[in-house]
């Protein structure tokens, strides 16, 4: 009798903890506002709250710039936790180490993620949130590389420290305290070199370095907006629209400000130090009430599991994500958005059947998903890619189909999303097909995202294809400006001198052809044959194909653009393998040919790195490289046996997996 007793408490107290597991399980709830699609565990009203700041401040950012379109065609998901415990196991990850974070701006081209904890703590999360949705807005109007990186992270932190009162009554650059402390205690940089710093090299400065360059940046743009009376915020207009030109910098300036640097630095320091920073206060009649446009409904766990997975997927963590998505798949099989994500995953663990796999039922179980057949059509286009993007062999005529197939389904169930028509000109460039449509593709892509610098590279390949050289330039020659991504200008600047070399060849062509048909109708020697010490070629040997021409041309451009070795230099065809970082410095291991060439560094700063292809280089950490990665590299040779390297490392240029040194 008291076993049985026993074993009914037992059952009960069993019964009793699994009943307050599942109640003490989130509730997650969804709100779709005019802009932005939130979920959160948070309560409704919290989440309701966040949207209605998040519409307010793009609202009041179109408001102030009407002239410029701002829209993203990029959907922005909003994830709300309802407390830092729930939020930690999503922050990013540094050095094997948690971020500490109150909020986060995660961009991407399939879609962009904002989160946040609504537990208040001693950071204001909408900061950050503000400052990196200034970017996207700037970037995808504008292109990051051709407006000055001191004026993209100066307005952001401008923006960043938005605040509003009674849903009217807007504060506009209010001061930053840290940022002024900085520059009352330390010398500011020379505007000259402030000018200089592009989006690449503040990404490669020591911290110090960019906390400066930061607070400076925010005081320029707070002063050339505010300071003396607004007089100045015209003329900053007139600067921005003559760097969009071209225009050199300090030739800009002089035009725009009427002053030379030296002048602007005196305006700027009194500034600084007069202790005269006022915030702009804008009342606006009604209300910028946004709660009545919002719709909510409760998620399912499933959904809730498919999100987090995503949003771990999207800040680089695939395992996790796998982990998410697998679970959120199991409570509903057929939940289509996790199944498309967790494709996406295989694909960036390289399980490339598995990924297949998962995106064709994504697409047969959601035929109204646009991103279940655009990732589709993507994870086709990757596999057999080597790191270079180059796909040796092309695309077969039946895989090129069924990609084409699945990018128009994406199309016509969501026409402004661009990646879908990127992809497919894309495509079309590789094969050589459809060109004319694939032009109208891009055209149509940059309309939407005007500052997409990718679009516009695609769409000059595609034109110096046509042959229509101009416009090939046209499209190719802004990318080449100092500013862009020195990978993507590497690889403009190729793309220039290989439309000049083509264009070069095809006038060759064409007067050999004529001069090949003038020797027919005139009864001359058949081609081929000799005519005293001149062999006339049909134009079948004499020229090769336009896609070999190219291809040869841009090779060429490309040795011309790398770093010439200087005396006592060597420079070597190698295959980057891993990095070793160590107390002393750097250690770059490559395999060149059957020999292992290790070259010492004291670090990252003092080399020379140069990306010619759009995918290799981008990001060097150190350990072992996921593949190796095709690279010249330059050195000077001093073999040292006690740290076991053959030399140090000057150059390291990354290239294309078929280059080759001449």
């Amino acid at each position: 009798m008291n076993t049985q007793r026993t074993r009914a408490l037992v059952a009960a107290l069993v019964m009793l903890l699994a009943a307050q597991a599942a109640a003490a399980k989130d509730a997650w709830t969804g709100v779709r506002s005019q802009n932005f699609y939130l979920v959160g565990n948070a309560s409704e009203k919290e989440i309701r709250q966040v949207a209605t700041r998040l519409e307010q401040f793009r609202d009041v950012f179109k408001r102030l710039f009407a002239q410029v379109n701002f829209s993203s065609p990029v959907p922005t998901t909003v994830i709300v936790f309802k407390s830092d415990g729930s939020y930690k196991p999503f922050k990013p990850v540094a050095d094997g180490k948690t971020v500490a974070v109150a909020g986060y701006f995660q961009p991407g081209e399939d879609v962009n993620y904002i989160t946040l904890t609504t537990e208040r703590g001693s950071d204001n999360p909408y900061s950050t949130i503000y400052h990196e949705y200034v970017h996207l807005l700037v970037n995808n109007s504008l292109g990051k590389g051709s407006v000055p990186a001191w004026f993209n992270e100066g307005l952001a932190e401008y923006y960043s420290t938005f605040a509003i009162e009674e849903d009217r009554k807007v504060h506009l650059g209010k001061f930053v305290d840290y940022h002024l402390y900085r520059l009352r205690e330390q010398k500011m940089l020379p505007l000259s070199q402030l000018f200089a710093v592009d989006h690449h090299s503040l990404e490669r400065n020591r911290h110090d370095v960019r906390s400066l360059f930061y607070a400076q940046s925010w005081a320029l743009v707070h002063y050339l907006i505010l300071g003396n009376e607004g007089r100045r915020l015209p003329q900053l207009g007139q600067f921005l629209a003559l760097s969009r030109q071209g225009v050199a910098t300090e030739e800009a300036f002089k035009r725009a400000f009427q002053t030379d640097t030296a002048g602007m630095e005196k305006e700027l320091q009194k500034y600084v130090q007069g202790r005269t920073f006022q915030s702009k206060v804008a009342t606006f009649e009604q209300k910028l009430e946004f709660d009545s446009q919002m719709t909510a409904a409760p998620l399912t766990e499933a959904e809730a599991e498919g999100y987090l997975g995503d949003l771990l997927l999207h800040i680089n963590r695939p395992d996790d994500a796998a982990a998410r998505l697998e679970r959120a798949l199991r409570l509903d099989p057929g939940l289509t958005m996790a199944r498309a994500s967790l494709g996406m995953t295989r694909l960036r663990q390289k399980r490339y059947d598995a990924a297949k796999e998962e995106l064709r039922e994504a697409v047969a179980s959601g035929a109204q998903s646009y991103l279940a057949h655009y990732y589709y059509a993507y994870a086709l286009s990757r596999e057999g890619t080597r790191e270079d993007g180059y796909r040796p062999g092309g695309y077969a005529p039946e895989l090129a189909k069924e990609m084409r197939e699945s990018l128009r389904k994406a199309i016509s169930l969501r026409p402004d999303f661009p990646e879908s028509y990127h992809l497919l000109g894309w495509i079309n460039l590789v094969t050589g097909e459809e060109l004319e449509a694939s032009a109208a593709l891009l055209r149509r892509a940059l309309a939407m995202a005007p500052g997409n610098q990718h679009y516009a590279l695609v769409l000059a390949q595609i034109y110096l294809r046509q042959e229509r050289f101009d416009q090939a330039r046209q499209a190719a020659e802004p990318l080449t400006h100092e500013g862009t991504e020195p990978g993507l200008r590497a690889t403009a600047q190729s793309v220039m001198a290989a439309i000049k070399n083509y264009e070069e060849q095809v006038k060759q062509y064409k007067a050999r052809r004529e001069e090949f048909e003038r020797g027919v109708a005139g009864g001359e020697p058949r081609p081929g044959a000799r005519e005293g010490a001149k062999e006339v070629d049909p134009p079948e040997k004499a020229a090769r194909s336009h896609e070999e021409a190219a291809a040869d041309a841009m090779f060429e451009a490309l040795g011309e653009a790398l770093r010439k070795p200087e005396a006592g230099e060597t420079r070597v065809r190698a295959a980057l393998t891993r990095i070793e970082c160590g107390a002393k410095g750097l250690v770059f291991v490559f395999k060149a040919g059957a020999r292992t060439l290790r070259l010492a560094s004291a670090g990252f700063n003092g080399l020379h790195i140069v990306a010619f292809t759009r995918d290799a280089g981008a990001e060097l950490s150190c350990g072992a490289l996921k593949s190796e990665t095709p690279s010249v590299v330059t050195y000077r040779a001093a073999a040292d046996a006690r740290s076991r390297t053959d030399g140090a490392l000057v150059a390291l240029e990354f290239v294309p997996a078929g280059f080759q040194l001449k």
